[in-house]
């Protein structure tokens, strides 16, 4: 018998290679099943959302912190302006712990405080008007053929309400598109009132 004879006779059957076994297991980062989505079960088709009658532009959003005794709670304040271009526009005001929930409250608030604009034939105003909320001051003056002339959240909520042809005057300094668009939306009442 030779050494090498020797050699394979006293190896262990458990030392003898065995043939790979296969990994059932997917790759890393890969999809466990061929269905879209994986194994998490059937989909159920959703209903597409109904678009809503008004279009709404954030004007304002803040993150807001708290100071408690675990550390820091964050809340976020969001500001948003709705309307319909045809006469109807609101602002709202939302604060929520995310901002998902905080628009959704801005948006139900602009609908309880909305105002229908009193326009003219051609969708601009009938006289000048002047008014101020908090530390905003806006005046609004009907100028026939200019189009729509306003700056900061003044021209939102005038586009959103479908006003044209007016020249708009902001008389402050303040730079808070909330109670600049809050005046905004008193001036146009304070028109239907007037008219």
């Amino acid at each position: 018998m030779s050494s090498d004879s020797l050699i394979l006779a006293n190896v262990p059957a458990a030392a003898t290679p065995a043939a790979p076994a296969t990994d059932t297991r997917p790759p890393r980062g890969g999809r466990r099943d061929s269905r879209p989505g994986g194994n998490r079960g059937p989909r159920r088709d959703r209903a597409p959302r109904e678009r809503s009658e008004f279009d709404s532009v954030n004007i304002a959003v803040r993150r807001v912190a708290r100071v408690m005794a675990g550390g820091r709670r964050f809340n976020f304040s969001v500001a948003i302006i709705i309307g319909d271009k045809k006469g109807r526009v609101g602002v709202g005001l939302g604060k929520a712990a995310d901002t998902a929930l905080a628009i959704d409250k801005a948006t139900r608030d602009a609908k309880k405080h909305m105002i229908t604009v009193a326009r003219t034939d051609t969708n601009s105003i009938a006289h000048d008007v002047r008014q101020k909320y908090a530390s905003s001051e806006v005046e609004i003056m009907p100028s026939r053929g200019r189009g729509l002339v306003a700056g900061s959240s003044v021209r939102t909520v005038l586009e959103l309400a479908g006003v044209t042809d007016v020249v708009t005057k902001i008389h402050t300094r303040t730079k808070n598109k909330l109670t600049i668009a809050r005046a905004t939306v008193e001036a146009l009442k304070s028109l239907n009132k007037r008219g």
